[in-house]
């Protein structure tokens, strides 16, 4: 059946259809084009993958996919390129996708168990102005004294048109933003993945931050004492007032599980 060379167009609006029929066509399938009415208009078609998609076919490319070497033989058969739109890959991969559609809820998501979160679910932050008292104090506290931070005397030369906003600041406001300080389902911080400071941030600057659930790890319990729950990836990013943005990270929570068997 094309020893994972085919190319496959499918044409639905439905994701949990779209993720069934993509779970069991991958194997035999270098490239996967799903087309639903939010990508149409924009769509290039069947046959032209994206500039920078590594893909299968048309025909025998690659034994699978158009790559050669140790590579294309590592991954032959194991491997396929999917494209469609942001929602419909975050519904087929259970992963969030940034552009994929977005839900708003009314409870804070921290105060919602393990089952009950849903991938794309989005928080959005009040704001805070970033001052020079806001600097400093976590230059303090943090004894991270690096002189863009502390001495606006020292900028000749530099990035930095003043005194800069530490990274670590902005992430930890981010934190103070997002976080529901009650007791609830979330359980401790379990880590941080792909942080990036991408602008910087000077006194003045309005922050806001917007917490996406990403994706969702179940755990197995480890005995029957043990606390059934999962791991939580959530998407933090960080905007300043003119909608750029100045942060991006994912972060991990350990999350409870309300059914415990």
């Amino acid at each position: 059946l094309g020893r994972g060379s085919l190319v496959c167009s499918l044409a639905t609006n439905d994701p949990l259809a779209a993720q069934e029929f993509v779970l069991g066509a991958a194997t035999h399938h270098g490239r996967i084009l799903v087309l639903n009415e939010e990508m149409a208009k924009e769509s290039t078609g069947h046959g032209s993958p994206l500039p920078q998609l590594i893909h299968g076919g048309p025909g025998r490319a690659g034994g699978g996919q158009e790559m050669g070497g140790i590579r294309g033989v590592e991954h032959f058969m194991q491997r396929v390129a999917l494209q469609g739109s942001p929602s419909m890959l975050t519904a087929i991969t259970e992963v969030y996708q940034a552009g994929a559609k977005q839900i708003e809820r009314d409870k804070h998501p921290f105060q919602h168990y393990f089952e009950e979160l849903a991938i794309g679910q989005t928080y959005v932050t009040h704001r805070h102005t970033v001052t020079e008292a806001d600097i400093t104090a976590f230059a303090q506290v943090s004894g991270d004294n690096f002189y863009a931070h502390v001495d606006a005397t020292s900028l000749e030369g530099t990035l930095f048109t003043g005194r800069v906003a530490h990274g670590y600041y902005i992430l930890s406001k981010a934190a103070g933003m997002f976080v529901d300080p009650r007791k609830g389902p979330v359980l401790l911080n379990y880590g941080l993945d792909e942080c990036r400071f991408v602008k910087p941030v000077y006194p003045g600057t309005t922050i806001g931050v917007t917490l996406t659930v990403k994706e969702k790890i179940g755990q197995e319990k480890r005995d029957e004492q043990d606390v059934a729950k999962g791991i939580v990836r959530w998407l933090v990013t960080v905007t300043d007032q003119t909608g750029d943005t100045v942060a991006v990270a994912t972060i991990l929570t350990m999350v409870k599980k309300k059914d415990q068997e």
